[in-house]
């Protein structure tokens, strides 16, 4: 019966140590995709961070070129003074030329009252 006990102890024992051995390759097996998943995510992160890098510089030359076009600007805002300024004198002459053109055709309609007929020139 010792051997019979003994037999079962070893055949509990193999089974046991299987059983280790499964979970033990089971852990190993997902510890390894876990580390697998945190190289692929550290070589991500590095990646981004290069673009960021990148980035960082287009955006530092964005903001000198808009600095550059703000002084530009700055220059051009004396001639848009200026052009304004023209504009309403234009409006201003447009409408002391449309009055003169209303009392030229006042005078006109008054000397062709006078003189129906315009005398002919002598020939």
């Amino acid at each position: 019966m010792a051997q019979k006990d003994e037999a079962v102890h070893d055949q509990l024992a193999d089974s046991l140590n299987d059983l280790f051995n499964s979970v033990s390759t089971m852990i190993k097996s997902q510890l390894q995709g876990t580390n697998n998943e945190l190289e692929v995510l550290e070589k991500m992160n590095e990646r981004v961070g290069e673009e960021y890098k990148g980035m960082g510089g287009v955006a530092s030359g964005l903001r000198v070129f808009v600095e550059q076009l703000k002084s530009k600007g700055g220059n051009f805002d004396q001639y848009v003074q200026q052009i304004d300024a023209i504009e309403q004198q234009v409006t201003e002459f447009e409408a002391v030329v449309s009055m003169l053109d209303k009392h030229v055709s006042l005078l006109e309609s008054k000397v062709l009252s006078v003189y129906p007929h315009p005398p002919h020139p002598a020939s």
